[in-house]
């Protein structure tokens, strides 16, 4: 049986990464909307995503948006047990998806760790 633990390839520039920020999608509520303008340049600027990824990104985005909405509930209502776990639940997804596309410290410090064997080693995409 296979399992995810251990240690986690390093993440690398894609061969079709994006080259522009895309818009934040409008359906997206306002604290969801800053969380993609906030992440989006930086994982353009890195070549990290591709058309492809952005679900995952919308997804994130939207993860972190409700946790921030909920702590906002809770400053008007106070703590309620449901909005907790609810809350919860969305930092739980939000770190995960975080993790995947280099959003957090220690996968932020896999973006470009593979060295090629030989410093000398012609790289035709710059990408070690």
């Amino acid at each position: 049986m296979t399992h995810l633990r251990g240690v986690k390839p390093a993440l690398s520039p894609d061969r079709e990464p994006l080259t522009k920020a895309p818009p934040a999608p409008k359906w997206m509520t306002d604290e969801a909307r800053a969380e993609w303008r906030r992440i989006i340049p930086r994982l353009v600027a890195d070549r990290i995503i591709t058309k492809a990824d952005l679900t995952g990104v919308e997804n994130y985005c939207v993860a972190t948006g409700r946790v921030r909405e909920i702590e906002t509930l809770f400053r008007v209502s106070g703590l309620d047990k449901t909005l907790f776990g609810m809350q919860n639940r969305a930092m739980q997804t939000a770190r995960q998806l975080a993790a995947e596309y280099g959003l957090s410290p220690v996968s932020r410090a896999r973006v470009g760790t593979v060295a090629s064997d030989t410093a000398d080693e012609f790289d035709p995409l710059g990408a070690f």
